[in-house]
């Protein structure tokens, strides 16, 4: 969908190589400029397989696809070829604190001057102005400034820190989805334009509707806080496993409440567990009669809204993971083959392979987007612009 459009990408973390590996991901060429300097003995470079499953898992799951070219950007000549790459692109994403791209020369605002039609994208976690804008910060913070993680809590009321950086896979989503929004809007105006996209705005955004609830709880029907509900828990089972029932659906409950053989619950469908107890604890002695895999089938069975609560150990060989061939786009995952039910029936998936994670493509690029000849690259050598592994 996105052949032959060109992303110059300055990001780093995880955000703005989410962002464009999506676009990768749709057809676009990506060429991600890794800073280096003289000093250093090569550029950026990634883990070995047995090193990537400790150190390197964010880079190995966010770029995807992408071209390295390695540029010192603390010489004039690295940031004069930096900027001419970003003068030929139909995208630019950085992810730098605001100022930093105007130290060095990479701003908008000059480039805009040049090439009028770029789409510029700024990912950061607190936006381009206001008074936190030149704050450092993580996932966490962004979860905690935007209000979303007062809605994480456990059984004493303290928030909880995912696993998961909620906020960086969100913003990088967020961030491909403007910049395709404006790719649509350049080709009807021939328009760039400038994105400021901001974590903390996402998420601020996203808790919105449950401020509106939270404003209203005066009114007990305006609650619509699941968090008490008995249709909508994780249990554990016989075999220490968990699995997620959201029967939040009248039908739903119904459904998992007769294939249990319990009629006498199918009055509790809005039931919370303050209002019945009783119900509660039967509801966990039911769930620990059972391993996970029998409710798993029974959730297969009966459609309840109950499924397994899967484990990061097995992921690549989860039903759902192998069926939709998800895990073959993650380098150094076991591939086992599925059997059986789990066994992919799309045509030719037995055949599909990952694709590039990541190469370092520093004398490709330079000669074929700026005509940089063999001589070229090696004065850039000797100058320090770029390492000696990329000639």
């Amino acid at each position: 969908m996105l052949t032959g459009v060109t992303v110059v990408d300055f990001s780093r973390h995880l955000p703005g190589p989410i962002c464009t590996m999506r676009l990768a991901d749709l057809g676009a060429e990506v060429i991600e400029v890794e800073a280096f300097r003289e000093d250093e003995h090569a550029s950026a470079v990634f883990p070995s397989p047995s090193a990537a499953r400790e150190t390197g898992a964010f880079s190995l799951r966010s770029h995807r696809n992408h071209k390295s070219i390695s540029l010192n950007l603390r010489t004039d000549e690295g940031k004069a070829l930096a900027f001419a790459l970003a003068r030929q692109a139909d995208v630019v994403v950085e992810s730098y604190r605001p100022g930093v791209m105007r130290h060095l020369g990479l701003d908008y605002d000059r480039l805009w001057a040049a090439h009028p039609a770029v789409i510029y994208c700024s990912v950061t976690g607190y936006g381009q102005s206001g008074e936190m804008h030149q704050l450092g910060g993580h996932d966490l913070n962004v979860q905690a400034v935007s209000g979303f993680l007062s809605l994480l809590r456990d059984a004493s009321g303290k928030p909880v820190l995912a696993d998961i950086p909620l906020s960086d896979y969100a913003l990088g989503l967020y961030a491909s989805e403007q910049i395709c929004a404006a790719l649509v809007q350049r080709a009807r105006t021939g328009r760039g334009a400038y994105l400021d996209v901001a974590a903390a705005d996402l998420l601020a955004a996203w808790v919105g509707l449950q401020a509106i609830f939270t404003a209203c709880q005066a009114t007990a029907s305006t609650n619509q806080s699941k968090k008490g509900l008995l249709a909508h828990q994780v249990f554990e089972t016989a075999d220490g496993q968990y699995v997620a029932l959201a029967a939040v659906e009248e039908r739903y409950w119904l459904s998992f409440c007769r294939a249990v053989g319990r009629a006498d619950w199918e009055a509790y469908h809005r039931g919370t567990i303050a209002e019945h107890p009783e119900v509660w604890e039967e509801l966990k002695a039911l769930f620990l009669s059972r391993t996970q895999a029998e409710w798993n089938e029974l959730g297969s069975e009966v459609d309840c809204c109950l499924t397994a609560v899967e484990e990061m150990e097995n992921w690549s060989n989860i039903r759902y993971v192998s069926e939709r061939e998800i895990a073959y786009t993650l380098p150094f995952l076991d591939k086992r083959e599925p059997t059986g039910a789990a066994k992919s029936s799309r045509p030719g998936a037995s055949d599909r392979k990952a694709p590039p994670w990541h190469a370092d493509c520093t004398a490709e690029l330079l000669r074929r987007k700026l005509n940089i000849t063999d001589e070229g690259l090696r004065k850039l050598k000797r100058q320090g612009v770029i390492p000696e592994s990329s000639v």
